[in-house]
């Protein structure tokens, strides 16, 4: 019985815990797109436990996270959304960074690139303000700023990820547009989704590229 304890135990700690190498470049263009939809869906809807789970599958199928870290790093990821989500200014946005610097955390502990966690929760937070308040800033802003989130986790430039961050800023402000206008239909989400695959397959050449010439 204390045998099987002490396994039980060393499997949980190597598992959320053993700093791993996995390759965070070789995810499925078409997957990870389908399943953000999903999670964007979920977050409008005040989803949290789908999303939560979703963001889990995600880190496994997509990250290659182990079982126990995926949920820790969703609960991590999930947590950020929601407290920015009832946020009004950028001093009630800034309380989603403490869970965004643990979520990067768990990233870096996992992922095969050693990018640096704050720069990296930082960036993440800043497109998520640029989207909440874009009639504030040029347009443009928010491709810019996610192209420069997605450059930081990869560790690649940001010419490398531009076209990532307009396909997704689109995709974004494609789903603005139709709510403003009324509803999001369920073409609306199969047109959100399209834009977000072509925005993967564009991210997976580019970090690709950065991973051979290593």
């Amino acid at each position: 019985m204390l045998a099987l304890i002490a396994a039980l135990a060393s499997y949980i700690a190597v598992d959320l815990f053993w700093p791993l190498d996995r390759d965070l470049s070789r995810f499925d263009p078409i997957a990870t797109a389908t399943l953000e939809a999903k999670m964007w869906r979920s977050y409008y809807d005040r989803e949290h436990g789908v999303l939560f789970l979703e963001l889990a599958k995600s880190l496994r199928t997509q990250y290659h996270f182990p079982l126990l870290r995926s949920y820790v790093g969703a609960y991590y990821g999930a947590s950020a959304a929601f407290t920015f989500k009832e946020g009004k200014e950028r001093s009630d946005y800034l309380k989603a960074l403490p869970a965004l610097q643990s979520y990067f955390s768990i990233v870096r502990r996992t992922g095969n690139r050693a990018f640096g966690v704050d720069p990296a929760a930082s960036l993440e937070l800043e497109w998520w303000i640029v989207h909440r308040q874009r009639d504030r800033y040029p347009p443009g802003a928010l491709a810019d700023a996610c192209a420069a989130a997605a450059a930081a986790l990869y560790m690649v430039p940001v010419s490398a990820t531009s076209e990532f961050g307009r396909l997704r800023a689109e995709a974004m402000l494609f789903r603005d547009a139709r709510e403003e206008a009324g509803s999001v239909s369920e073409s609306d989400w199969a047109t959100i989704e399209a834009l977000l695959r072509r925005g993967y397959v564009s991210l997976g050449h580019a970090v690709s590229m950065k991973k051979s010439l290593q």
